[in-house]
């Protein structure tokens, strides 16, 4: 597998390179890795590393384009596309919480132009996809103000994030339910006095199936993504954090009580934050200590010592992260559509709508998002009822007739055919007479009211 790469463009300093094929990223990794340390923006997903193990684990063969710009000879805009359908998205998938480009903060500006440029007059597509990008980012700030073409853009994800700083100073700041919560969390887990292990790079391997096997137990019999238990997950894995942890792109902890591995944590590391990207814990630690406690009381101090801002939980909203009372940031989803093409603009309206109608069934049928998550995580009981300790209500055919002596029927009542109910009325009462042969108005105590023209309702009450 080659890669076929086109001639440069000569822009007087500028120059433009397109590579596509198979083996494209070949000899890239070092100019790679300088440009993205030049990035203050860059996360973790866009490391040579992460990039070119997602492609040999998830890539198309022959839809890989890896579009260069150099400076002077040295390399200061880069981006990676898996062209597929006429739609260019950049490599990672689902398995990227952010979907970005690479520019060099001196020459962004610039960059960004001539990538832009570069991107527009490239044939064979009709429409780039970044289905995470996020705000104040690469693409978000500098491409795609830089587009030729018509730009679209909706919500993406949602992630959460925590000032990095002293753990004690974080604690102090919450309000004072949260504090006492934290602090008792923090006390039981000094307590149960874990040994923590950074593994190196030499050990990934080992460590990293070790973080799978966790994971499968923490989600055994509950669902879970099924995309973490494919080899092809495993493998990226493997690849992409070892050659991190190696840079410093990527920390592996391991959590050790009275000896027992119990949990481990892979903490991705960007140029401005700290994510918290993937853990497996043993179903028996949850009673022992908070997770969510003793995770963050590594990660957010990693961020710190790091000199980074933002200890990043990444996508999703859970219930178990509020307590830490994090910022909200919402990940855009931009569609840059190529000048002219109307297969694009098609595709991006299409996007957008199906974004707008997605919003309206969640305001109008809230059940739908239950289902869909019992669907996604519960497994093949998802849509059983849920009974008040979390135990699954299995339905086991219509309920069973008790057993037992009915109770006896009034003297001289025949009993009914099964399935039917008494028509006759209930007996009522005689009013009482009054003077002169007129008749009470009202009931008598005890039976049942007069019945009023069709449609009203006696706004008094009925004498019991």
């Amino acid at each position: 597998m080659t890669a076929s790469i086109t001639r440069p463009a000569a822009l007087a300093e500028w120059s433009v390179e397109t590579r596509r094929g198979d083996a494209a990223f070949a000899g890239l990794a070092a100019g790679w890795d300088g440009l993205h340390a030049r990035c203050a923006g860059a996360s973790p997903f866009q490391a040579y590393a992460w990039q070119e193990s997602w492609w040999r684990s998830y890539g198309t063969r022959g839809a890989l384009r890896v579009h260069l710009i150099r400076h002077g000879g040295e390399l200061v805009a880069a981006a990676a596309f898996e062209l597929r359908h006429g739609i260019l998205r950049p490599l990672g998938g689902g398995l990227a919480d952010f979907t970005d480009v690479l520019l060099d903060d001196e020459h962004a500006a610039a960059a960004a132009q001539v990538l832009a440029t570069a991107l527009a007059r490239e044939r064979g597509w009709h429409v780039a996809d970044f289905g995470e990008a996020r705000p104040g980012a690469a693409t978000a700030s500098r491409l795609a103000p830089a587009w030729p073409g018509r730009t679209f853009e909706t919500p993406g994800s949602q992630c959460l994030e925590l000032a990095a700083g002293d753990l004690d100073d974080l604690v102090r700041d919450l309000p004072a339910h949260s504090r006492k919560t934290v602090r008792r969390r923090l006390n039981q887990l000094r307590k149960a006095g874990p040994s923590i292990t950074a593994v190196d790079a030499a050990a990934t391997g080992p460590a990293v199936a070790a973080l799978l096997d966790l994971h499968e137990r923490q989600w055994q019999g509950r669902g879970g993504n099924p995309a973490h238990r494919t080899p092809a997950f495993a493998g990226h894995l493997t690849r992409s954090v070892a050659a991190m942890i190696g840079s410093g792109r990527a920390a592996l902890l391991e959590y050790r009580f009275d000896g027992d591995l119990l949990a481990s944590s892979l903490l991705l590391i960007g140029n401005d934050l700290v994510g918290g990207y993937f853990f497996g814990v043993d179903p028996a630690l949850r009673g022992r200590v908070d997770v969510t406690t003793m995770l963050l009381a590594d990660a957010l101090p990693l961020a710190h010592r790091l000199g980074l801002p933002t200890m990043s939980m990444l996508r999703g909203d859970e219930a178990h992260k509020s307590t830490w009372r994090p910022v909200p940031v919402r990940n855009r989803r931009l569609l840059l559509v190529r000048p002219g093409s109307v297969r694009g603009a098609a595709y991006a309206r299409g996007v957008l709508l199906v974004r707008r109608l997605v919003a309206e069934a969640k305001t109008r049928t809230p059940w739908v998002k239950s289902v869909r998550d019992r669907l996604r995580w519960r497994g093949p009981f998802a849509l059983l009822p849920i009974g008040k300790r979390g135990r699954v209500v299995r339905d086991d055919g219509p309920p069973r007739r008790r057993t037992g002596t009915p109770a006896p029927l009034p003297p001289g009542e025949a009993p009914l055919p099964r399935g039917k109910q008494s028509k006759a009325p209930a007996p009522r009462s005689a009013p009482a007479a009054l003077p002169g042969g007129k008749q009470s108005k009202a009931p008598a105590q005890g039976s049942a009211p007069a019945a009023l023209p069709m449609g009203k309702q006696s706004k008094g009450p009925v004498e019991p």
